[in-house]
């Protein structure tokens, strides 16, 4: 499944670049959450502000560890699985990731190509729809380079899920629906 393009947008995303993949419903950007250089990039591709935090995609619960010290039975159960969750980031998380919030939102992606991308750059990558803010979610690898063109290090071709909607978010510790899906 597209195994060359999955090798080198992860070593793209290593090396502190931002690329552009399929999920659950839409095209994602990614980029490496530590490489706060990288995660600016992205937010002033989208627009977007730092105070609003970004989600965390993730292949296993493994490569959700530097960010997150416990995941409750309840999540665990929902993944993987198009199931976001708003739960409470270890000590040192940076604030690029989370914005202005108390709490981290993280998914184990049960998209084939979005999770065989975390395998291929062995960590958790942010992931955000590939949109500037107030536009709609690409939901095609050519609509992304329509879209954003070279600013983008790298687009993986693939296909999107079938997700009907962006996937729900749920705060973890209430059980709050924050964002329906």
């Amino acid at each position: 499944m597209y195994s060359g393009a999955l090798q080198q947008a992860a070593t793209i995303i290593r090396r502190g670049g931002v690329v552009a993949y399929a999920t659950e419903y839409c095209f994602g950007l990614g980029c490496d959450p530590f490489n706060r250089a990288a995660v600016i990039k992205l937010l002033r591709l989208k627009r977007r502000l730092m105070s609003k935090g970004l989600i965390l995609i993730a292949a296993d619960v493994k490569q959700l560890a530097p960010y997150v010290a416990e995941i409750p039975p309840q999540v665990l159960a929902t993944w993987p699985g198009p199931h976001t969750w708003l739960l409470e980031p270890k000590t040192g998380t940076p604030r690029w990731i989370t914005g202005s919030n108390m709490r981290i939102a993280v998914r184990i992606t049960a998209h084939p190509q979005a999770a065989a991308l975390c395998r291929a750059a062995r960590m958790a990558i942010i992931s955000t729809s590939a949109n500037r803010a107030g536009e709609a979610p690409a939901r095609s690898h050519h609509e992304v380079r329509r879209r954003f063109g070279k600013s983008v290090d790298y687009v993986v071709p693939g296909m999107v899920g079938g997700a009907p909607a962006p996937t729900p978010i749920r705060d973890a510790a209430t059980g709050e629906l924050v964002r329906p899906g």
